[in-house]
């Protein structure tokens, strides 16, 4: 008797759960609902409650099943709910910053670069640097970099431009920091001289020389912490709910602890540790074991991914590690004057297997910064190495970037499980400078997005935004509709469509900045699609994405964002 009493006990208990379950905090109907799920199905409704998807499917049942007295109802009519987008590589931080003091202008061209220069100079007190923000050459109108006669036409202050793994400086920027025709060149890098012997300004891997620059005009951790809120923000804007920040170091980590514990996370965040690779191996290995961090250590809202390495340069600056040389072209583009260079591997393949091999111990995800075709053949040699020792799939490894990809390099992949941290987007700013110093034939495997699809390789696509707030004028731009219509068009901004066969699907397209990224960032369960049990989080847009002209894809502007199931951008 007693466990029958006990018995009906539960089952009013479990009712009343139930019943609570069906009043549903939010219920939007009536619209296009792209789940994203295994069988990437549409629905017409879904419903939130304590910040999870509990149901999609058709309007009238939905509303029938979830609706309770104190439920948010919202009519879409017709609109558009695509899963929360992630952009699996970004640098928020340095992009927050970047103009966080004032706004940049765009630097498009030689001419551009000048008139920033000019204006600076009004400003900026006699005799202090000033630094053109990081531009990439093949960008630029003039497809070239600037030398010092660029840099001098327009003041007499000293001037640096930013050119990433390379930099120029101007006559007075070399003299004070005491630059000649005899001066000797760094390790692994070179003073460029021009016809007359001369130094021409260019600094290839070699703007350690320059003296007196000042660092980001020392932000303090308050300046950090708003510049950060303000680029997460603009995430959250563009309809990106969780980003991977892709290079961090003790002190960003302390930056993100600070929004996260103010609880000023507008969007989820997965962060890479990069460690300065530099160094003897055996300080190295103490570092990475000194540290208490690895792989998914944190929670929803913020947590650790990946280990990172940089182990060579870009290819926008001619120091990506290549199979082939750059051959002529490349001294027009990049100041190359070795037409025989191939680029700089900066970990050799014995040092960067003790440093992952350490860091796998240490139960971290491992990737390595990889643009040039010789850079990825390096790393999926240290990736096989370690995959002898033990299988290196449940790692969900990585090549980031893989810029220059070939057939073997694919198969390789394949067969270890090793994943592709791929940025589309370069395909439409780089390609018609690179086409000319590596020939067309060259950029076959530029990401060749079909071809992993094709070979069973998970993808996660990012921007690797780094400069500016302008989601379509930034470098890189993080606009992810922009990103997912360029993995569908494959066309470069001359109009040209680059090896239309590597073109994917818009369903591939949106898995790209769904699925994909999720699965990298060991949160499938969660993220990625709009499944009964996962979060909340999604984008609601006026277009739809499925049907809509395809040029019209790159112009999606998101109306609402929601993560966790509370509206961070926008209106519902």
């Amino acid at each position: 008797m007693a466990r029958i009493v006990h018995s009906k006990q539960a089952w009013v208990v479990a009712a009343f759960i139930c019943l609570r379950a069906a009043d549903a905090d939010l219920i939007l109907y009536n619209g296009k609902i792209v789940t994203a799920g295994a069988r990437f199905s549409v629905a017409q409704a879904m419903a939130v409650k304590n910040g999870k998807v509990t149901r999609t499917g058709a309007s009238a049942a939905i509303l029938k099943a979830e609706r309770g007295p104190s439920t948010q109802v919202v009519d879409l009519q017709g609109k558009c709910v695509l899963p929360g987008l992630i952009d699996a590589h970004v640098h928020a931080i340095g992009a927050g910053l970047s103009e966080f003091k004032q706004k940049l202008p765009p630097l498009d061209s030689i001419a551009d670069i000048q008139d920033f220069i000019r204006a600076r100079a009004k400003e900026t007190p006699a005799g202090e640097w000033i630094v053109v923000p990081r531009t990439l050459p093949p960008r630029l109108k003039e497809q070239r970099f600037p030398t010092r006669q660029d840099l001098d036409a327009v003041t007499t202050h000293p001037v640096a431009f930013d050119g990433s793994y390379v930099w120029s400086a101007n006559t007075l920027g070399l003299r004070i920091s005491g630059i000649t025709r005899d001066t000797p060149n760094p390790p692994g890098g070179e003073v460029v001289k021009g016809p007359d012997g001369e130094p021409n300004g260019i600094l290839r891997a070699a703007n350690g020389l320059l003296k007196g620059i000042r660092d980001e005009a020392k932000f303090s951790e308050t300046e950090r912490q708003q510049a950060l809120e303000t680029m997460l923000k603009l995430y959250a804007a563009s309809g990106l709910t969780t980003v991977g920040d892709r290079a961090v170091t003790a002190p960003d980590v302390a930056t993100y602890q600070a929004l996260k514990d103010g609880g000023k996370l507008p969007v989820r965040t997965v962060l890479t540790w990069r460690i300065n690779s530099g160094g003897p191996i055996e300080e190295i290995e103490k570092e990475i074991a000194s540290k208490p961090w690895k792989t998914n250590q944190g929670d929803d809202w913020m947590k650790f991914g990946t280990f990172k390495v940089t182990l060579d340069g870009g290819q926008s600056v001619g120091t990506a590690y290549q199979r082939m040389p750059y051959g002529p072209y490349g001294r027009q583009l990049y100041g190359q004057t070795n037409p025989d260079a191939r680029g700089t591997l900066f970990v050799d393949r014995e040092k960067l297997t003790r440093i992952f091999r350490a860091a796998r111990n240490r139960g971290w995800q491992l990737t390595s910064h990889a643009q040039g075709g010789a850079a990825i053949d390096t790393l999926l040699d240290v990736f096989e190495t370690l995959d002898k020792e033990k299988p290196i799939a449940p790692t969900r490894s990585h090549v980031m970037h893989g810029s220059f990809m070939s057939d073997e390099a694919i198969a390789r992949m394949k067969k270890m499980g090793i994943i592709a941290d791929v940025q589309a987007g370069w395909l439409h700013f780089d390609v018609p400078a690179l086409e000319k110093v590596f020939g067309y034939k060259s950029m076959r495997y530029f990401f060749p997005l079909q071809s992993y699809a094709k070979a069973g390789i998970v993808m996660a696509g990012g921007s690797d935004h780094m400069i500016g707030h302008d989601k379509d004028r930034a470098v890189n731009p993080f606009n992810p509709f922009f990103n997912m219509w360029m993995s569908i068009t494959r066309k470069t901004r001359e109009g040209v469509e680059i090896y239309p066969e590597e073109k994917i699907s818009r369903e591939q397209a949106l898995r790209l900045y769904t699925n994909g990224p999720a699965y990298l960032m060991f949160s499938e369960d969660k993220l990625g699609s709009l499944e009964a049990g996962k979060l909340a989080d999604f984008v609601v847009i006026g277009t739809d994405y499925l049907t809509c002209p395809v040029d019209e894809i790159r112009r999606i502007a998101p109306l609402a964002t929601v993560v966790g199931g509370k509206t961070v951008f926008g209106t519902l």
